[in-house]
């Protein structure tokens, strides 16, 4: 750090802005309930990782269509690694019991994680596209969203990478409306073999997003386990069916065609 950007009066405080993220917690329930605080701050603290997942697959996307093997690499590690302790989070939130979720849980009104904005931007950067992912947002984050909706997902940036590395991949696939899910392909599938065959270093890279794909499923499960034992089949705080809706996003894998070529090796 040069002279000229040296502050005297910066402190841990200042710069972590400690003071204002310590008065963020305001329970509501009467008491206040004791487990309503580690309710807020396992909630605040998902976000937090939910704003930094967004900021390290922007890079990726990036150094993915750069050709760049090894940030990439870097970078989708670092991915599965804050996955790994979204994963963490849900034993914590499981030492507080039924009892002492529903003694506070009728002062969340409406307010459910489904209504997370910053999720709904993990999955579009992921590739989800569904006019429904959005829908019970405020105007201005559905505009967020569509926009991210348009352009590459973390899989179109990958594609672009094998593009960067020699393969020939299918016009249609590679030029194709990015509002559009993507959907599996047979000669991707047939790449993707040469590739693991062949190119170790790519492979690295496909392994990576198989590691993420992963996390992202087991982050799923262990959510779905965890609001069931805590809620059994109620609605969900939100209005949603609860355990139901949420059973209906596991085993959806991300990257389809990495998974599909696992029987022909």
């Amino acid at each position: 750090m040069s002279d000229e950007n040296f502050d005297p009066a910066l402190t841990y405080t200042s710069y972590l802005a400690v003071d204002e993220l310590l008065k963020l917690q305001r329970p509501l329930s009467q008491g206040p309930e004791h487990d309503e605080m580690l309710f807020i701050i396992i909630h605040q603290t998902y976000e937090l990782w939910f704003k930094q997942l967004i900021h390290e697959f922007e890079a990726a996307g990036k150094a993915l269509e750069a050709g760049n093997t090894h940030y990439s690499l870097s970078l989708l590690g670092r991915i599965r690694t804050i996955m790994k302790v979204c994963v963490t989070q849900i034993d914590i939130l499981e030492t507080m019991t039924p009892l002492q979720f529903n003694a506070f849980r009728g002062y969340l009104s409406s307010s459910s994680g489904f209504q997370s904005a910053q999720f709904r931007k993990v999955e579009a950067i992921l590739g989800r596209r569904d006019s429904k992912m959005a829908g019970h947002l405020p105007i201005g984050v559905q505009t967020e969203i569509k926009e991210l909706t348009s352009r590459n997902s973390i899989w179109d940036s990958t594609l672009e990478y094998l593009v960067q590395r020699g393969y020939t991949l299918p016009a249609p696939i590679l030029d194709r409306d990015k509002s559009i899910a993507y959907v599996s392909d047979p000669q991707v599938q047939d790449v993707l073999l040469d590739i693991h065959r062949n190119d170790p270093e790519t492979a690295m890279v496909c392994e990576r997003l198989v590691d993420i794909d992963e996390g992202i499923q087991e982050w799923r499960y262990r959510h779905v386990k965890m609001v069931e034992r805590t809620i059994g089949h109620k609605m969900g705080s939100g209005g949603s069916s609860g355990v139901e809706y949420l059973s209906s996003t596991l085993f959806n894998p991300v990257f389809k065609d990495l998974w599909e070529i696992r029987s022909r090796f």
